[in-house]
């Protein structure tokens, strides 16, 4: 720890100090934890054994809820506790730990966001060369480059901020440690600080954001070279991607793309990107692709038919 921090832990004053409000967010907080690990694991599972999703939209997938699950559990079960017990404090490494994995995860998140738009192009507009040009290594090294601009990502939000000095007070108005809340406690100026939070976060969640949009615009233009039959499963693969790209980034853009202060508005933001959108992605990947809710159906008999055999063996 710096020398110059006399701050070894902080406290979360959360959502709300009432009582009853607490317990009724720990029953929901508690839920919605509890679908976001059932339905990605569920994700994850079905594509590892099932023998048709073998395509690399499917790993794709796959690694997206892999990422979705350790993203929810770094802020997640410590938020269920403090709701149910009260305890709202946060020691100073911890504070740190969630800010790295947090970024980590998220960062990750945006890049492999972008490969998997860089995948239906080539699906759509190059689909006689896509199996070349997306075999299985291409595939795996596209993985390991999203993981690893994630954590050189969380590496300049920890290097920002682990060395700043907090002289007192400790309180962090907010439920999870983050950036600009954390910043607020700084005893020096944090204006450079908060200038690299912008830009390392928010301007690149911006220019990702717009990438994305113009390599859609791209792939709806040559969806006119494609039949009825093309135009329908390539726009409900790409209409589930973007409805993901739209939750991920849009909240990202508006608390980070700004200057160093935080807004009412900021917690509920938060909220929905760290308990409410993991619990999406797999209803909106899923429920939209018949080819994953079939694989699932399959799994659930295969299951169901091993169990009464062994019941009645």
């Amino acid at each position: 720890m710096n020398p110059k921090n006399n701050v070894t832990y902080f406290v979360l004053l959360g959502l709300t100090q009432n009582p009853k409000g607490q317990k009724i967010l720990f029953v929901l907080f508690l839920l919605f934890y509890i679908s976001c690990m059932a339905g990605n694991m569920l994700i994850v599972l079905t594509v590892s054994v099932s023998k048709t999703l073998n395509s690399p939209m499917y790993f794709f997938l796959a690694s997206l809820s892999f990422m979705d699950i350790i993203y929810s559990s770094v802020v997640s079960p410590k938020l269920i506790l403090s709701m149910l017990f009260g305890e709202n404090t946060i020691s100073f490494q911890f504070c740190m730990t969630q800010i790295f994995i947090g970024h980590f995860i998220a960062g990750s998140e945006s890049f492999l966001l972008v490969v998997m738009a860089y995948d239906r192009y080539v699906a759509i507009c190059k689909p006689l060369h896509y199996l070349l040009i997306m075999r299985q290594w291409v595939c795996v090294v596209l993985l390991i480059v999203s993981w690893i601009g994630g954590f050189l990502h969380s590496v300049i939000q920890l290097s920002a901020t682990y060395g700043l000095p907090f002289c007192g007070p400790n309180v962090i108005d907010h439920f999870v440690c983050d950036m600009y809340p954390l910043l607020k406690l700084v005893c020096t100026d944090t204006y450079a600080t908060g200038l690299l939070v912008a830009v390392s976060s928010g301007a690149i969640c911006s220019i990702v954001f717009l990438f994305l949009v113009i390599s859609y615009i791209i792939i709806f233009n040559s969806l006119k070279n494609l039949n009825q039959e093309g135009k329908r499963k390539a726009l409900q693969t790409c209409g589930s991607h973007i409805t993901v790209v739209v939750l991920f980034f849009v909240p990202c853009i508006f608390l980070y793309a700004r200057p160093s202060k935080t807004l009412p508005i900021d917690k509920s933001l938060s909220v929905f990107c760290i308990v409410i959108s993991p619990v999406l992605n797999p209803l909106i990947y899923t429920l939209r692709n018949s080819e994953m809710t079939d694989a699932i159906k399959t799994i659930w008999r295969r299951i169901i038919t091993a169990s009464e055999n062994r019941l009645t063996g």
